[in-house]
């Protein structure tokens, strides 16, 4: 019989950070390029603080990197933690896909049935 626990893992951690949909639209943003947290707060309707406090989350997750040039603080896209999730999505991907692949061919059966049961038309 299988436990089933919450363990406090990263990949805990990385779902939960990806549970709020500003962090998400975050991480979209840094996918394209290291940005400032001025730049990543301008499209937000939001307090610099308020950023902030999500670029923890993320960073806490591991999911974004923070650096240091001079007076600058550039937030960078760490895709790591992304990768597990991936890996942990795919087991479920590859039980869904042997569902389809059943549905798929219960429908051609039916088709195949409707088929024979219904006379063609000969013009």
């Amino acid at each position: 019989m299988t436990t089933l626990t919450a363990p406090n893992d990263a990949l805990s951690a990385t779902f939960a950070a990806l549970a709020d949909p500003t962090r998400r639209a975050i991480l979209a943003r840094l996918a394209e390029g290291e940005s400032s947290v001025t730049e990543i707060a301008s499209p937000f309707e939001m307090t610099l603080p308020a950023v902030s406090k999500h670029l923890k989350v993320l960073q806490r997750a591991g999911l974004i990197e923070r650096g240091r040039e001079a007076q600058w603080r550039p937030c960078r896209l760490q895709a790591a933690p992304l990768k597990q999730v991936d890996e942990w999505v795919e087991t479920y991907r590859r039980h869904w896909e042997q569902r389809f692949d059943r549905l798929d061919e219960y429908l051609r059966e039916l088709q195949a049935k409707t088929n024979e049961s219904s006379p063609e038309e000969e013009n």
